[in-house]
């Protein structure tokens, strides 16, 4: 009989994997979970250091999360949402709108980040046509943005990486620059670059604003771009550009949201409310796929005409606002709430920042943090900024490292992601950061650096 790993290699292929290398080497086989920490068929104990891709908050088998899924599955698992109501979602959409920017007043549930993103640049664009303005249909992006992997999301992304291939299927944007400064060509400083980039973008509107629908961004960090973080006050100055030149504000908040940058929403940090916010990953606690797509309502009663008028925004998803998903939510919710969540943040915060300043090691770049979302970068020549080459595939042999002590995470690239599950405790936070110092040390400074393609195959994006 094939085991598990068998089975896997010979029918499913994996995401962001390249299966020649995958299937060539031995994978680990997640078979059970406990805490923040995830146990292979060996019965081995691992730190779950990425949250299962940014997702876990709360920790695996929380049993408040658990209870409210075994509870609705008494009731029921799924009922469509077309020309029916039922109960969780109607519950979590309003312990929702409790919690998001003031000014989002509506939501429109789906499966994941990429459909919450899909949806809301649908919408944005229809909401125009029904205006009465029909020439508003261009979108500005900006660079090194990453909104999901459907068609229209790849459009309104800035990773060539993810998109090169696809080019003759996506529709044209405007990109606009992003500021990060350790990137950043202007060589003026965080505040300097955060103002220079948004003028940039004013100058576009300036321009063009008849034409233009909307402005989408990652608020505060560009996550799959290696942690790329935005100086204070460029969000909100982009809230007020995009008012002035009656252009619409999307924020994708599927990575940034549910406390991972220390508040319950990054737009929270600036007190900023867009047009539209996209959330998922965070928003079942990391138990169920689920995602919503957040509105004014501006854009709802736009929406609004009798049937022979056809202003009806034909989308929807088989599984939109599953029961299941939704009970799951409103646990999440009450767990933030009764667990005090965003409260008990600021100390494991602060703990990641103080350990982060020790990392004085030779190829260390630069360390980005926001809340509990950090990128560390690794480079080859830190005094010029020039990264390891893509090749040596040295993120993913720190991250293979990091597994043999213990913790599980994964790369972009040359930058080590680190992101673990909100409710890991300070000691837990600090452990996991000096398994990452002692695997960035061994890696780049005891070890000879070259390409081998069994470092790559489990932990490379």
């Amino acid at each position: 009989m094939s085991s598990i790993e068998e089975k896997d290699k010979e029918y499913i292929w994996h995401p962001f994997t390249q299966m020649q290398e995958w299937v060539a080497q031995p994978q680990m086989v997640i078979e059970a979970a406990e805490g923040i920490k995830l146990i292979d068929d060996q019965g081995n104990r691992y730190y779950d250091g990425v949250s299962s891709l940014w997702v876990n908050l709360h920790g695996h088998r929380h049993p408040v999360i658990d209870q409210a899924i075994i509870e609705q599955l008494g009731k029921v698992a799924h009922t469509t949402m077309l020309g029916l109501v039922n109960v969780p979602a109607a519950q979590l959409a309003e312990e929702l709108m409790a919690v998001v920017p003031q000014g989002l007043k509506k939501l429109f549930y789906s499966d994941d980040g990429s459909t919450a993103v899909e949806i809301g640049i649908k919408m944005a664009f229809q909401y125009w046509q029904l205006k009465g303005k029909p020439k508003k249909q261009k979108f500005i992006t900006l660079a090194n943005a990453y909104h999901g992997d459907t068609v229209g999301t790849v459009s309104v992304g800035g990773i060539d990486l993810f998109h090169r291939i696809f080019s003759a299927l996506l529709f044209e944007t405007i990109q606009a620059p992003a500021p990060c400064c350790y990137h950043c060509k202007l060589s003026s400083g965080t505040e300097l670059c955060g103002m220079a980039c948004s003028k940039e973008v004013e100058k576009i509107l300036e321009e063009g604003h008849e034409e233009i629908a909307a402005i989408i961004v990652e608020p505060l960090v560009q996550a799959a771009a290696g942690m790329l973080t935005q100086p204070p006050g460029y969000l909100k100055r982009l809230r007020e550009i995009t008012e002035k030149y009656n252009v619409l504000l999307l924020v994708d908040e599927v990575a940034t949201g549910f406390g991972r940058t220390g508040k319950m929403f990054a737009c929270d940090n600036e007190e900023v409310s867009p047009d539209f916010m996209m959330v998922a990953k965070g928003i079942t606690g990391g138990y169920l796929p689920l995602a919503a797509t957040f509105m004014t309502d501006e854009i709802y009663n736009a929406f609004l005409g009798d049937y022979a008028q056809q202003r009806t925004f034909y989308h929807g998803h088989s599984y939109t606002g599953n029961p299941l998903c939704c009970a799951a939510g409103l646990a999440n919710l009450k767990i933030f709430r009764e667990e005090k969540v965003l409260e008990n943040l600021q100390g494991k915060i602060e703990a990641a920042r103080n350990k982060l300043a020790g990392f004085t090691l030779k190829h260390v770049g630069d360390i980005r943090q926001r809340g509990l979302m950090i990128g560390i970068e690794l480079v080859e020549n830190p005094q010029e900024k020039i990264p390891f080459p893509w090749e040596m595939a040295v993120g993913a042999k720190v991250c293979k490292k990091a597994r043999e002590h213990g913790l599980i995470i994964r790369p972009i690239g040359s930058v080590v992601v680190f992101m673990p599950p909100l409710a890991s405790t300070i000691t837990e936070i600090e452990h996991m950061l000096d398994i990452i110092y002692l695997s960035i040390r061994e890696i780049t400074e005891d070890e000879p650096l070259q390409y081998d393609a069994r470092d790559v195959a489990a932990v490379m994006i």
